[in-house]
C-alpha cells in the first residue's frame, strides 16, 4: 500500500492502516522522543501521545509533505512540550519540598541509555546526552533529529516549521555549546 492509500484509509478510520502506521513508524517516534526526552518511560508516553494525536488528527494533514515528517513533528513537539510540563512539575516540587519522606534528593538525573549507542560506547554517549540535555529547546531537537535520526537539514526545517538556514543556525549553535561544556568539563 502506498503512503496516499494509507492516509485515505486512515482517514477512513481503517484499524488495519492504523496498525499498519504503528508499526511502520513506532521505532523511529520512540527514538526520536527518547533522544528529546532521554528516559525511555517518559518517550513511551510521548508515543503513546503521538499516535492518539495522528488518529485524531489525521484529516488535518494536507500532505504538503511526507506523512513520515509530519509524524516527525508531531513527536517533536510532544516531547517539547513533555519536557517543559515536567520542568514546570519539577520547579514545583522543588519549591514544595527539596527532598522525599526518607532524606533522599530528588529529581537525581536518570541513566540515560540509548538503544543507538553500542555498549562500548555507552559512557561517552551518556554524557553527550546529559550535555545534550542542557542545550535550549529548539537547538536539543534540531540536533537530535540530525545526529540521531539523521535527517537532513531540510527534512528538519520541515517538522520543525523552519527555513533551512535557521535550521543550520541551530545545528551551529548547538555545536559550539557543546564543545564549550566539553571544554569546560575537561577543565574540571
Amino acid at each position: 500500500m502506498n503512503e496516499l492509500e494509507l492516509i485515505q484509509q486512515l482517514r477512513e478510520g481503517d484499524e488495519l492502516a492504523f496498525k499498519t502506521l504503528v508499526e511502520s513508524c513506532q521505532d523511529m517516534v520512540f527514538n526520536t522522543a527518547l533522544g528529546i526526552v532521554q528516559n525511555p518511560a517518559d518517550a513511551e508516553d510521548v508515543a503513546q501521545e503521538v499516535f492518539i494525536q495522528v488518529y485524531r488528527s489525521i484529516d488535518q494533514f494536507k500532505g504538503d509533505s511526507r506523512l513520515s515528517t509530519w509524524i516527525y513533528r508531531i513527536t517533536t513537539t510532544k516531547s517539547l512540550d513533555h519536557i517543559r510540563s515536567k520542568k514546570r512539575k519539577k520547579r514545583f516540587a522543588f519549591i514544595t519540598s527539596l527532598f522525599g519522606p526518607d532524606n533522599e534528593i530528588l529529581h537525581e538525573p536518570v541513566d540515560f541509555q540509548h538503544p543507538g549507542v553500542e555498549l562500548d560506547k555507552k559512557e561517552q554517549a551518556a554524557i553527550l546526552f546529559r550535555l545534550i540535555e542542557q542545550l535550549p529547546e529548539n537547538q536539543k531537537a534540531a540536533f537530535i533529529l540530525h545526529k540521531t535520526e539523521e535527517l537532513s537539514y531540510q527534512e528538519i526545517a520541515q517538522v520543525m516549521g523552519l527555513s533551512v538556514s535557521a535550521v543550520e543556525s541551530l545545528l551551529f549553535r548547538a555545536r559550539q555549546n557543546l564543545r564549550k561544556m566539553l571544554d569546560t568539563r575537561n577543565e574540571v
